[in-house]
């Protein structure tokens, strides 16, 4: 192999898909197991140290998620590709993990042989996007800009909840979704609409009228 193996970092906070990703790293001669971390903070402390050449980085995780450590690797390491590797088709998680600079989104519901093309492919320069990513990104650069401050429906929806006082947790079940996906949809309201809180982020939606 001219050049040696494709050194390849694992980066999620459950370790029974981090002990799975290794194993099946070792079953290419071409690919190679570096290191591992268990969240973004990690992962951006070890980037340098294990040198790797393309990093599975899962999306939600506590504290610095996917994204976030995408975007600071990229900074530091600029050399090193990072695939999107998550269990999530969202279009605020697509478009901010390709933001952040990764170059292909995958679901981990991905064939081992589709994987480790997709990370030959990342080494070598090239985008690998699940069907459903592609999909997501089609439909936003084909509608029309959102309305109520750019934020998309699911956005609309959260904020709606947080007008009638639901919390976190409370908004997670009644829409059957994790926690940690409310809370990043939490904060691009709020960062969109240039609140520092929930609660002024309660008071903006109202005095806009951005929710019924």
């Amino acid at each position: 192999m001219a050049g040696g193996p494709v050194r390849v970092m694992i980066v999620d906070d459950h370790a029974v898909v981090r002990s799975g990703l290794s194993a099946f790293l070792m079953a290419y001669d071409d690919l190679e197991f570096v290191g591992e971390a268990g969240g973004g903070a990690e992962a951006v402390a070890r980037c340098q140290e294990y040198g790797p050449d393309v990093i599975l980085m899962d999306l939600m995780m506590p504290e610095v998620d996917g994204a976030q450590a995408t975007k600071l690797i990229r900074e530091a390491c600029p050399d090193v590709q990072v695939i999107a590797l998550t269990s999530y088709k969202e279009e605020e998680l697509v478009q901010a993990a390709l933001k952040a600079g990764a170059i292909s989104y995958l679901l981990k519901n991905v064939s081992a042989e589709e994987l480790a093309q997709a990370i030959r492919a990342a080494h070598a320069g090239s985008s690998t996007l699940a069907p459903e990513a592609a999909k997501v990104l089609i439909k936003a650069a084909t509608q029309l800009p959102a309305p109520d401050e750019g934020l998309t429906n699911r956005e609309l929806e959260i904020l709606k909840l947080m007008v009638e006082g639901l919390s976190n947790p409370d908004i997670a079940k009644k829409l059957f979704v994790s926690r940690s996906t409310v809370k990043f949809h939490v904060s691009n309201v709020l960062m969109k609409l240039g609140a520092s809180s929930r609660t002024e982020a309660v008071s903006i939606a109202i005095h806009r009228k951005l929710v019924e």
